[in-house]
C-alpha cells in the first residue's frame, strides 16, 4: 500500500503542484525525469490521490474515452479493457505513483487557499488549510502548477424540483452517492441523459426492480467496444511500449477524425449514429423521439457506452427511457408535463456538475487580486499577467491527458530555458484590448453555467485556441518556448538594492 506523508514537510520547492489527480501526478512525473534536480511538492485538499476517479463513487463508474489516448503519454495502458472501470484507473495512477517515487512528494489533507506572488522575491507564498487539525500555514515556491482540473468538489449540480421535499424515497445526486445505498428490487429514476446517466443505467438495471432514463431531451449516445481489438492485437505481438504507441497515434487520429467529420458534415454523422443506436435497440424502437438530439454532433459531448450496454439493458426491459418535462414531485416519485407519474423509490439527479476555476485558489500578483475571468489565457496553460503561473485543464471534445501530456512538456521545457539563461520569472504579457472568446467551445450545461468564473482566450497567435491536438502539439511539444508574448525577468542584486533585468523574447 502506498503511503504519503501525513504533514507537509517542507517551507519552499521550486514548483508546488495543486492536485493528485491525473493532471497533478503526471506533472510529478514529468518533473521527476525532465527536471531531476528541481525540488517540488503535490498538494491536494481530499484525502486520497486520483482527484475524480475516487472522488465519483457510483455504480458502474467508467471513463468516457479509451485508456490508450486517456492513460499517459510516457505510461502504457496494458488492460485489454480499452475503456475502463475507475478502480482500473486508480490502480494505474497508483503505479505511476510507485515507479517514479512521488510518494513521499505528495501531502494529502492540505487544501490551497490563496496565492500571492512577489515581483521583487519571484516566489509565490501559499496558504495551505491542513484538514487534520484545520490550521493554516504558508508555504513558498518560485512556480505554482494548477492541476486541480475543473470540477467543484464539494458539491453537483442539482436544480430545484417542485414538490421535492414532498417525495417519500430518497434522492441522491451522484456525486454525493452513499455507500451504504442498497437499491436491490427498488424502482429507480435516473434524472438526465448525460454521461453520468448512461453509466449508471446499465450498472444497476439488473438488481433494480426497473430503472428509467428520465430525460428532458436526448443527447447523442454511440455504442463502442469496451476493448479495443487493435490495440490487444497489437500487445499480443509487440513490446507493450511499441503497441501503445502505434495504439495512441490510430486512436488520436481517429478522435480527430470523428470530431472534425461531425463538424463539417453534421447531418452524415446524425445519420450514421442514428443507424448505430437503431441496430442496438428492439425493432420498431422510437429512436427518434429518445436518441435524436436537437443539436448537431459534438456541439455537446458525446457519450459512449461500451459493447452497447445501455441499449442491452433497455432491449433486456430492465430499462426504460422517457423523453419528458417535470412538472413536480409527488410523494410517489415524479408527475410529468404529460400527465404520466412515474413512480419511484430512488430518484437520481444526474443533472450536471458544478465547475470550480484553478480550485478556487484566490491568486494576487504584488498585491492585487487576480481577475479570473478578465485573464486572458497563453498557449492554453498560463494566464496573462500572472507570473511564473502554469495550469493543466484537458481537451472537452478528446481525451483530457491528451493536452495534460503536452502542458507538462512544454513546462517542463521552459522551467529548463529559465535555468539556462538565469531568468527568475516569466510572464505572459497579452494586449487588454484583445477580442475575447469563451474557454471552452461547447454547448453543455454545465460548461455554459460557469463560463464567468473561467479565463477567456484571444482570437489570434497564442491567445486562441489551437484547434485540435495535432496543432496543440506543434505548438507546445515542437514549437520553441520563446515568444514575443512573453517576459522573462531576471533578478540580480545591485547596490540600490534588487533590480530587474527584463528579456521579451522575440
Amino acid at each position: 500500500m502506498v503511503r504519503f506523508p501525513v504533514a507537509a514537510e517542507f517551507d519552499h520547492v521550486d514548483v508546488l503542484v495543486v492536485g493528485a489527480g491525473i493532471s497533478g501526478i503526471g506533472m510529478g512525473r514529468y518533473l521527476t525525469t525532465e527536471q531531476p534536480g528541481r525540488t517540488f511538492a503535490i498538494v491536494d485538499g481530499r484525502d486520497a490521490i486520483g482527484g475524480t476517479w475516487d472522488l465519483f463513487r457510483y455504480p458502474g463508474i467508467r471513463s468516457d474515452s479509451d485508456l490508450h489516448t486517456f492513460g499517459y503519454e510516457f505510461k502504457p495502458w496494458t488492460s485489454d479493457n480499452a475503456i475502463a472501470d475507475a478502480d482500473e484507473i486508480l490502480d494505474y495512477l497508483h503505479e505511476t505513483v510507485v515507479e517514479n517515487d512521488l510518494a513521499r512528494r505528495i501531502h494529502l489533507g492540505h487544501k490551497v487557499l490563496r496565492a500571492d506572488f512577489s515581483s521583487e522575491d519571484a516566489r509565490w507564498t501559499v496558504t495551505l488549510l491542513r484538514a487534520s487539525d484545520g490550521a493554516q500555514f504558508d508555504v513558498t515556491c518560485n512556480v505554482l502548477f494548477c492541476a486541480a482540473g475543473y470540477y467543484d468538489h464539494s458539491g453537483g449540480y442539482t436544480p430545484r424540483f417542485e414538490g421535492s421535499e414532498d417525495f417519500g424515497g430518497l434522492i441522491v445526486h451522484p456525486q454525493q452517492w452513499p455507500r451504504d445505498l442498497d437499491y436491490t428490487g427498488k424502482k429507480v429514476v435516473v434524472i438526465g441523459s448525460g454521461a453520468t446517466a448512461v453509466t449508471l443505467i446499465p450498472a444497476m438495471a439488473d438488481r433494480a426492480a426497473h430503472i428509467t432514463m428520465l430525460q428532458r431531451s436526448p443527447s447523442y449516445v454511440v455504442p463502442v467496444p469496451r476493448r479495443d481489438p487493435i490495440a490487444n492485437a497489437l500487445r499480443r505481438l509487440l513490446p507493450d511500449t511499441v503497441a501503445y504507441r502505434i495504439t495512441r497515434r490510430i486512436n488520436t487520429a481517429r478522435q480527430s477524425l470523428i470530431y472534425r467529420g461531425s463538424r463539417r458534415y453534421p447531418a452524415l454523422v446524425r445519420r450514421l449514429i442514428r443507424g448505430l443506436n437503431a441496430r442496438a435497440l428492439p425493432a420498431g424502437y422510437a429512436v427518434d423521439t429518445h436518441f435524436s438530439p436537437t443539436y448537431d454532433p459534438w456541439d455537446q459531448r458525446m457519450c459512449m457506452v461500451p459493447d452497447s450496454d445501455l441499449f442491452s439493458a433497455i432491449s433486456r426491459g430492465t430499462a426504460s427511457v422517457v423523453t419528458d418535462r417535470i412538472a413536480r414531485f409527488t410523494p410517489r416519485g415524479i408527475l410529468l408535463e404529460s400527465g404520466t407519474e412515474l413512480e419511484a423509490d430512488v430518484i437520481v439527479t444526474a443533472t450536471g456538475l458544478q465547475l470550480l476555476a484553478f480550485g478556487g485558489i484566490e491568486l494576487h500578483v504584488d498585491g492585487r487580486q487576480v481577475d479570473i475571468h478578465d485573464s486572458l489565457v497563453y498557449k492554453g496553460m498560463m494566464l496573462a499577467e500572472v507570473p511564473n503561473f502554469a495550469f493543466a485543464i484537458g481537451y472537452t471534445n478528446a481525451s483530457w491527458t491528451l493536452k495534460v501530456d503536452l502542458v507538462c512538456d512544454h513546462l517542463c521545457r521552459m522551467l529548463a530555458h529559465m535555468d539556462r539563461h538565469g531568468y527568475t520569472a516569466v510572464t505572459p504579457v497579452g494586449d487588454p484590448a484583445t477580442p475575447r472568446q469563451p474557454l471552452f467551445d461547447m454547448a453543455a450545461g454545465y460548461l455554459q453555467r460557469s463560463m464567468r468564473l473561467f479565463p477567456q482566450q484571444g482570437s489570434d497567435g497564442p491567445w486562441a485556441p489551437a484547434r485540435g491536438y495535432a496543432a496543440d502539439r506543434a505548438r507546445l511539444r515542437n514549437g520553441p518556448v520563446e515568444h514575443p508574448a512573453l517576459r522573462f525577468t531576471t533578478e540580480r542584486a545591485t547596490a540600490d538594492g534588487p533590480a530587474a533585468e527584463v528579456a521579451a523574447i522575440a
